[in-house]
């Protein structure tokens, strides 16, 4: 079974703490800080942006989960300075041309992962399995933090464990993201999942001086 990993959603994190989360990130050995760059188009909402990552570059090394929910990613990825550590994910449903976006995510050397929607059906997944590293189920429908989670995506995020098993692809990680709560993790870490979104409903639930328990609450749920 591939090794568990946390992906902190920076959407939920406070700005007036993030000096302090940042440094509790470290300490807990926090894999990735999961950053929503929406645009407004694709999502009714506007999200984190190039300035927020070149800063947040300064302040860590913990490598970036690029969530791109943005329409026609291909002619964008040029403006968001991805780094090799980083894991990018764009939607199958963001482009006409899916394989050519993850095609020219490819000279970057970062992790490639297809995001799917709730609704999107798993069987688009099959013609781009040699694109991608990763798949990013959500588990709600984008644009916005503090959903449920849409009840039917626990049986789907198994469908896609299903369809890498049968496609021989054991390599390729699953990733859920939207309202993972411990519980939650627990469920989709038995199904095959094995990269988990924390955000309001896990670690940043409470305020900054519960981030380490929290932290630790969700490791061993997810372990």
């Amino acid at each position: 079974m591939k090794k568990s990993k946390i992906s902190a959603s920076m959407m939920c994190s406070n700005l007036v703490d993030l000096k302090e989360t940042l440094e509790i990130f470290e300490k807990e050995q926090i894999e990735y800080l999961h950053i929503d760059v929406m645009d407004g188009t694709f999502v009714p909402n506007l999200g984190l942006g190039v300035d927020y990552i070149r800063g947040l570059r300064e302040l860590t090394n913990i490598p970036l989960d690029l969530h791109l929910m943005i329409k026609d990613p291909e002619y964008k990825l040029s403006w968001i300075g991805i780094k090799e550590t980083d894991m990018v994910s764009i939607h199958y449903e963001s482009s006409f041309q899916v394989q050519r976006v993850l095609d020219w995510l490819k000279p970057y050397g970062c992790k490639r992962f297809l995001a799917i929607n709730p609704a999107t059906p798993v069987y688009v997944l099959e013609e781009v399995l040699d694109y991608i590293d990763g798949v990013n189920v959500l588990m709600v429908n984008p644009g916005f933090a503090g959903q449920k989670i849409v009840p039917s995506t626990i049986k789907k995020a198994a469908k896609v464990a299903r369809l890498l098993a049968d496609a021989n692809r054991s390599d390729i990680e699953i990733e859920v993201d939207g309202n993972i709560t411990p519980e939650h993790a627990f469920k989709l870490r038995q199904i095959g999942a094995n990269i988990f979104v924390a955000g309001l409903s896990s670690i940043f639930k409470d305020d900054v001086r519960m981030l380490s328990k929290n932290i630790n609450l969700f490791r061993e749920m997810s372990r």
